[in-house]
């Protein structure tokens, strides 16, 4: 962290709702968020602190979004989120099987001037249904780098 308080290092999972966004946050912080099948389950923020090699990074479980440019209240407060306390680092976490849901979000990250890493989650959810995607054409199209994961079984 080098010189940044916990209270400046944070970290954003955006997303799509029903995307893993709450499997991961519980991953990184070991804190359990209610996990459903079904969009809206994360209808607040959850907070955690994921600890590394230099400390503490706070996490930030924003409620799933399809845009942000809000019509819902879970989409205001992920926005909200997004301008006010996290400016410096942002995990998008995509459905690897459904890229052209989230990419709405990635333009309006980038829009909004954001730095971005991607997560593809579900991969092997991709795999089995016979797809894939060249990750290095997309990191090159997008200028973002991104990162193959199966939270579920602790991937990437």
């Amino acid at each position: 962290m080098h010189g940044e308080d916990i209270d400046t290092y944070k970290v954003a999972l955006v997303g799509n709702p029903n995307v893993g966004k709450s499997v991961i946050f519980g991953l990184l912080t070991g804190k359990y968020v209610t996990v459903s099948n079904y969009p809206g389950t994360t209808v607040e923020v959850s907070r955690g602190v994921c600890n590394g090699l230099d400390g503490g990074v706070e996490v930030v479980d924003t409620p799933g979004a399809n845009s942000l440019i809000p019509l819902s209240e879970d989409e205001s407060v992920t926005r909200d989120m997004l301008l006010e306390e996290c400016k410096k680092h942002v995990v998008q976490v995509m459905d690897a099987k459904n890229l052209r849901r989230g990419l709405l979000i990635t333009t309006q990250l980038a829009e909004m001037g954001l730095p971005v890493v991607i997560t593809l989650n579900m991969w092997d959810e991709l795999l089995d249904r016979g797809m894939n995607i060249d990750v290095n054409v997309l990191q090159e199209k997008l200028g973002l780098p991104i990162i193959k994961t199966i939270a579920t079984h602790r991937v990437g």
